[in-house]
């Protein structure tokens, strides 16, 4: 069973790639999978050694890889989309897997972010480009996987500022009362219905860019 996962985790990586090789989500996997394999013990058996050729023969198939480390993946992947919030938070993501001791590099290339304003008819005044939902990934990505709760605590009073009807980042109208006045309803926070009776929780979703992670669990990964 383990040596099928093997190989079905890989199919899942090159269909994410095939989907959109440019989602956060799918240059997530596209590192986790070939870390852990590159972390694995050498084959040893004959089924072993199979599964090992195949994913050999395979891997040139993806262009991403050519002739690189998964440093320089992760660096060419950062250079392409540096302007993105999401696309920064998942290379700081990799860069903290694959050197553990450029943590602080990585959290600096969170904040250093910029949220900038996006283009639009200006009706309902000027609009930045981050959305509610991404920023809140990247405060749990700061205060769990990064672990870093002061940086994440100064992630949270930053986005409070963008997004003060936020109950999540406790913004300064967030204990607002509700007005039942179908203007406020209908109002947008950086593109987000502000109604309080809408269905969908802040914090809900657990992916950048609602992508799901189809390789969501590498840590039993094994060739025996």
């Amino acid at each position: 069973m383990r040596k099928q996962k093997v190989l079905l985790a890989f199919q899942a990586v090159k269909q994410l790639i095939r989907l959109d090789e440019n989602n956060p989500d799918s240059h997530r996997c596209l590192i986790r999978f070939f870390h852990k394999i590159n972390s694995l013990p050498a084959p040893g058996t004959d089924s072993e050694k199979l599964i090992w050729n195949v994913l050999e023969a395979e891997r040139p198939d993806l262009r991403q890889l050519h002739g690189k480390s998964l440093v320089e993946v992760n660096s060419n992947f950062l250079e392409k989309h540096n302007a993105s919030l999401t696309h920064r938070a998942a290379a700081a993501e990799m860069m903290y897997l694959l050197e553990p001791d450029k943590k602080l590099q990585a959290i600096k290339l969170i904040e250093d972010s910029t949220n900038n304003t996006a283009s639009g008819n200006g009706v309902v005044g000027p609009i930045k480009e981050w959305g509610i939902q991404d920023c809140i990934n990247v405060h749990k990505l700061l205060d769990t996987v990064l672990a870093e709760h002061d940086v994440a605590n100064r992630w949270k009073v930053r986005c409070a500022e963008y997004f003060p009807c936020s109950t999540y980042f406790e913004g300064a109208r967030s204990a607002m009362p509700y007005i039942a006045d179908s203007s406020f309803e209908s109002s947008t926070e950086n593109g987000n219905v502000l109604n309080p009776e809408a269905k969908i929780k802040e914090g809900d979703a657990d992916t950048l860019n609602g992508t799901v992670h189809i390789v969501d669990d590498l840590s039993n990964l094994s060739m025996r």
